[in-house]
């Protein structure tokens, strides 16, 4: 059964308005301070210093690929890491097809349903290694609505999460050509960390030379519940590379994932907002297709096609 080759249009004009409507409504609920009962220690160490608060354990990266001869197929990560080795413990996938295309400022509604299905199905089961944390590739409040992929996805799961960028969003008068003029000067040889204050006084996290031999800058800024120098202190332990290890992970683990099933017909999902999306702040249901039997799945405010 292959949903896929139904004629669906997508107008992205239709729903921009009501995007905005709902990012403008969720920013009110982000919160960019640390909200959470666990402590960031180094690594090795599952209690503070005072050896009574457990410390952070779970890390959970997130990811989507997408195949390059058809963008339409992506296949979802979240892969959950034991904070102190650094070792997956974890991994979750969903492999969909999608009817909202990029959108330029509005990555969330592609990718955000995929991640919260995900979370949400183990939540249900209230599963061990459910993230305390998660570590999101895209940004969080450095973005030019101030509410990127990081903050949908923490404020909608109500998880701690951290955006990470590779490229960096030139708002607030920042760019790239200024933050790696800083890096290079001579005051700035032996630091690893430029704050991003733009032009009307904000900061809206940190460009962070993650390892000593970095020669670019990862582009850090809190989503929920974190903030940004806890974001930082939490990236900085977990990078082996220049990538956190949680991100690489899910990228590198989503890509294989999504080679085995490239081409299959046992597992496709269709993926189209209705017209009540914009008027759900939280996820809801939707059906899917996976080896020959219907599944109910928490993901957004989606038709399933038939």
């Amino acid at each position: 059964m292959d949903f896929s080759s139904k004629n669906i249009s997508f107008d992205k004009d239709s729903y921009q308005q009501e995007w905005i409507e709902i990012q403008d409504n969720l920013k009110k609920k982000v919160v960019l301070e640390d909200d959470f009962t666990w402590k960031i220690s180094p690594q090795g160490s599952c209690l503070d210093q005072a050896g009574n608060v457990e410390s952070l354990q779970y890390i959970g990266g997130v990811d989507v690929s997408f195949v390059k001869e058809d963008p339409s197929l992506a296949c979802g990560a979240l892969v959950v890491l034991n904070a102190y080795t650094l070792n997956v413990v974890h991994e979750e996938f969903e492999v969909v097809r999608l009817k909202v295309p990029y959108v330029p400022g509005f990555l969330a509604f592609r990718e955000a349903p995929i991640i919260l299905g995900i979370l949400d199905k183990m939540k249900q089961k209230a599963h061990p290694f459910y993230p305390q944390l998660l570590m999101v590739d895209g940004n969080g409040i450095l973005h030019p609505k101030g509410f990127g992929l990081a903050c949908h996805l923490g404020v909608l799961s109500n998880i701690p999460a951290i955006g990470i960028g590779k490229n960096l969003h030139h708002v607030d008068g920042l760019t790239r050509s200024g933050v790696m003029q800083f890096l290079q000067g001579g005051e700035s040889m032996a630091k690893d960390v430029i704050p991003l204050v733009g032009k009307s006084g904000q900061t809206w996290g940190a460009a962070v030379l993650s390892t000593p031999d970095s020669l670019k800058p990862i582009y850090i800024s809190p989503g929920h519940r974190i903030s940004i120098d806890s974001s930082i202190r939490v990236v900085k332990l977990c990078c082996k590379f220049r990538v956190p290890e949680p991100i690489r992970q899910a990228d590198i683990r989503s890509r294989i994932f999504l080679q085995k099933f490239k081409g299959s017909e046992n597992l496709i999902i269709c993926i189209q907002p209705t017209e009540t999306y914009g008027s759900v702040l939280q996820p809801a249901n939707t059906l899917y297709y996976i080896s020959g039997a219907f599944h109910l799945s928490l993901a957004s405010k989606l038709i399933y096609l038939v």
